[in-house]
């Protein structure tokens, strides 16, 4: 079938989290790292929901299949849905250090790209149908002209209505 097909690309980097302690941050900065953390907090907790929900449909045991995602709890999470679980191919890259002072950073981002490795996504291809003509395009704005007067109207005789003694 023809059509017109659409895509969207977006690119996240999620850095680190942001310790408080170590960077010093006060203030505006502080708040910031506040809901930087916040963000990959409620991030991690999709992953491991959308986690568990592919190895369950992969034969592995799993607690729950009713489980709730909470895309909604951040906006980040929210901005990634179609990536995370949706209609959507996605590819994460995971940087680690080999600095001994990040071993521990290190091992966590490996363990959540290993969750992350387990979350299913159901892509199929988004197909819009072809524009419309020119001649149909000038007809439905006439159509419109015409719908916006006759609302006009209907709104003077209302209001005249109003005004009248009655």
């Amino acid at each position: 079938s023809e059509g017109e097909m659409r895509s969207k690309l977006t690119l996240v980097d999620l850095a680190g989290s942001e310790r408080i302690k170590r960077t010093g941050a006060e203030g505006n900065r502080m708040k910031e790292g506040i809901n930087i953390n916040k963000g990959l907090f409620v991030l991690g907790q999709v992953v491991s929901s959308l986690s568990e929900l592919g190895q369950n449909q992969h034969g592995y045991q799993a607690s729950s299949t009713n489980m709730h995602v909470p895309y909604r709890d951040s906006k980040l999470t929210r901005l990634l849905q179609d990536s995370l679980g949706g209609n959507s191919r996605t590819i994460l890259v995971a940087c680690v250090s080999p600095a001994d002072s990040n071993v521990d950073e290190s091992i966590n981002t490996l363990r959540y790209a290993q969750r992350a490795r387990n979350i299913r996504n159901s892509v199929i291809r988004n197909v819009l149908p072809i524009a419309i003509s020119p001649a149909e395009a000038a007809m439905l704005r006439r159509e419109n002209q015409m719908l916006k007067i006759q609302l006009m109207q209907l709104k003077s005789r209302q209001n005249l209505v109003s005004i009248a003694p009655g």
